[in-house]
């Protein structure tokens, strides 16, 4: 029996219609090529995955500098703009809507991954030590000490990330999503482990925040309001971020900030379904109270239509954002609507090169 429930129903989001207020998360799957061009099966796993209301990119480079991972897909030249251009054209001729994520890791990279010349940079000379990172060249490696930003090099990567956009919409997305989760660079500003500066983007919880507002500002002075937004995770201690006492007030100037701007939407994270501590409801009550004007995607541990509907009609958020279900069930929508049992995803090949675990997952009515 198809289900009829909110999450179902169509939205308008900004200038936007959605056909339902299911997101596809944005997931890195490092299936570009070893110079960070968007390849064919990109273009095929986004179109399988079409049904979604609206679609968001893995993390994509704005910047030589903000390559991390490797095989990660840019938007920093042109030849990878023009590779982009297929993958939104199957999106939209299925009648899809779909938002590059813009993400620049900051001191989560290592030399190996980045192109010739690029550095890793960061608000301050911090290392994250608690892991190491992947190189297809030579495996796990110790990440290195960043170098810290000058203040003009805080500019330019702010321009970085406008000259990305403006190439986003040129290769036919609906807008871009700024990440400013994950502890990537953005967050690195914010929190003060990694930001040990004191300048005007260090110390107060202003300062700490400048720096996104100003990414957040400018993006949306080049391409529109309406077509920005940008996802947080609050508490979040990914990739060393650690928590503080001024979270709470933190994140709620910080929305302020962003309503004024008049983003499209706030993007909320929550990765405690993967083992790291929950996000208050409390916070995230307070970020839907105060951005008043733009919409809420709750994300993080959806597996199912009804948890994701109960918190649509209770006015938690606006659209729900489901990440892994979608990396083992290209028709996940239908799925769900149909309450058909979701497959489960194969972790050994969320990052490997090739088309194993990447398209080669079947739709109910292909089995």
């Amino acid at each position: 029996m198809t289900k009829s429930l909110k999450l179902f129903k169509e939205i308008e989001l900004g200038p936007l219609s959605l056909r339902n207020r299911v997101v596809m998360a944005p997931m890195t799957r490092s299936r570009a090529t070893a110079e960070h061009v968007p390849t064919d099966m990109m273009a095929t796993y986004y179109e399988q995955r079409s049904g979604a209301g609206l679609i968001i990119t893995e993390g994509v480079a704005p910047s030589p500098n903000g390559v991390g991972y490797p095989r990660i897909p840019g938007i920093y030249n042109n030849e990878q703009r023009d590779a982009w251009k297929p993958i939104t054209e199957k999106i939209h001729k299925n009648a899809g809507k779909i938002f590059m994520q813009l993400m620049h890791t900051g001191r989560i990279s290592h030399k190996l991954n980045m192109p010739d010349g690029a550095k890793i940079i960061a608000p301050s000379p911090v290392p994250f030590t608690d892991e190491k990172m992947y190189t297809d060249q030579e495996g796990p490696q110790d990440y290195p000490v960043p170098e810290k930003m000058t203040e003009t090099e805080i500019q330019s990567t702010i321009q970085e990330f406008v000259d990305a956009s403006k190439r986003a919409i040129q290769a036919g997305f609906d807008g871009v999503e700024v990440h400013g989760a994950n502890g990537y660079l953005i967050e690195q500003f914010l929190a003060p482990n990694t930001n040990t500066r004191d300048d005007k983007y260090g110390g107060s919880i202003e300062n700490r925040n400048r720096f996104a507002i100003e990414v957040s500002k400018a993006v949306a002075d080049a391409i529109g309001n309406e077509k920005t937004g940008i996802r947080l995770s609050p508490y979040g201690v990914f990739s060393g971020i650690e928590i503080h006492d001024e979270i709470d007030k933190q994140y709620t100037e910080l929305t302020d900030a962003l309503n004024d701007l008049g983003l499209l939407y706030i993007h909320i994270v929550d990765h405690s379904a993967m083992g790291t501590p929950e996000v208050p409801a409390s916070i995230k009550e307070t970020i839907k109270d105060h951005f008043k004007d733009g919409a809420i995607i709750l994300s993080g541990g959806y597996n199912n239509a009804e948890e994701a509907n109960d918190d649509l009609e209770n006015d938690r958020g606006d659209l729900i954002a489901f990440g892994r279900p979608f990396i083992s069930n290209p028709d996940l929508v239908y799925r769900l609507k149909n309450d058909i049992s979701l497959a489960e995803p194969d972790q050994d090949t969320f990052y490997t090169p090739g088309a194993e675990g990447y398209v080669d997952y079947p739709k109910a009515d292909e089995k």
